[in-house]
């Protein structure tokens, strides 16, 4: 395959700016809390600084690595996510946080296995895509196997309890078998029965109880003001304070102590409360620009796996974002979503630089 001169400078540059945007983010809504706890206001920071820094690293790698070699790494990839989502469950290995087991730590590092898993759902559906093409159409030769892998995957996350992850990579993969050719009617079906699977699990299963009561706050928050409904309320506090050009970087009120985790799942809402409108915006325009050249790669691909690479990529950067932006803006049950490129959280970010240098490398052989 002949390659173009450079990869897609506006996915590059929108990238850039939105790293940039969240490290300075990362330290405005963490110092406080970050002084209360580690006595330093960088804490946060440096951490996401690294980060950062790796990150970059291995996006310049992906960048150079020709994208079609990964066809060979479909099987080992799935393998490894396989036992990652596993050791989780590993006494000494796996640990939890707010109850939740999705944690693994190998002392210098702490991890979340799911952000591996959204890439290898979506290696893996690239990948069946092209091989099972000319059965993709019927839904025993086609559809089904895949399902039962994404059945397998699911059930794993579920486990641990993870729904929101669970529903980003089922909608990144349903998404992305409707480009590959899939029949609506048999993605309607399956997605009604899924639905309806994970209502039951949410209404009888006392483990994912939890749900449900994100689920009446989110539709009353101040049912529960104090309670259930207080992060959203905070949020919307915080964004409403920003009004048209913010109170001022650094001039967060909601982010001493009243915004749980604002350098998390909630930091658009700092964003918008420092930034105003006008900086909220900006973070939206950048993401749509990140995921418009996404799609314009995907569908200027050589080949069908390059095709289906760059749309499983873009989509699952895509799903994240706005589900994170709905939740922020109170349009969407809270679901532990961080912001790509922005929140803080090390081995997001790092898959996030990843899934970047694939898209960039994609775009140098692209028509």
């Amino acid at each position: 395959m002949k390659t173009r001169q450079g990869p897609d400078a506006l996915l590059l540059l929108s990238t850039f700016l939105l790293l940039g945007i969240g490290l300075v983010m990362v330290y405005s809504s963490s110092s406080v809390w970050s002084l209360y706890e580690f006595d330093i206001s960088y804490y946060y920071l440096r951490r996401q600084g690294i980060f950062a820094v790796l990150g970059l690293a291995v996006m310049y790698l992906g960048s150079r690595f020709n994208y079609w070699n990964w066809r060979r790494f479909v099987q080992p990839v799935f393998w490894v996510n396989i036992l990652l989502l596993l050791l989780v469950f590993v006494p000494g290995v796996g640990f939890d946080r707010t109850e939740a087991q999705r944690w693994i730590n190998l002392g210098f590092v702490q991890f979340q296995p799911t952000d591996v898993t959204k890439f290898a759902m979506v290696l893996f559906t690239a990948n069946y895509l092209v091989a099972k093409k000319e059965y993709i159409h019927t839904f025993k030769r086609g559809l089904l196997p895949v399902l039962l892998v994404i059945g397998l995957i699911s059930g794993l996350i579920m486990m641990q309890p993870d729904l929101g992850t669970t529903l980003t990579i089922m909608m990144t993969v349903f998404i992305l078998l409707f480009g590959g050719g899939v029949r609506v009617l048999h993605l309607g079906s399956v997605a009604a029965a899924g639905g309806s699977i994970i209502t039951a699990l949410i209404l009888f299963v006392p483990r994912f109880r939890y749900q449900l009561a994100r689920v009446t706050s989110f539709l009353n928050p101040w049912e529960d003001p104090t309670g259930s409904g207080w992060q959203i309320i905070q949020s919307l506090l915080a964004i409403g304070s920003g009004s048209l050009g913010g109170v001022g970087l650094g001039a967060s009120r909601q982010k001493f102590l009243y915004l749980p985790e604002p350098w998390s799942d909630f930091i658009y809402a700092i964003i918008c409360e420092e930034l105003g409108f006008i900086g909220g915006a900006a973070v939206i325009i950048l993401f749509l620009i990140l995921i418009w050249r996404g799609f314009r790669i995907a569908i200027s691909a050589p080949d069908l796996f390059g095709k289906y690479l760059a749309m499983g990529l873009t989509t699952i950067i895509a799903v994240q974002a706005s589900i994170n932006l709905g939740v922020v803006l109170g349009t969407l049950p809270v679901t532990g979503i961080t912001l790509p490129l922005v929140s803080y959280g090390g081995t997001s970010l790092l898959m996030n630089l990843a899934f970047i240098g694939i898209l960039l490398n994609i775009s140098r052989y692209s028509t």
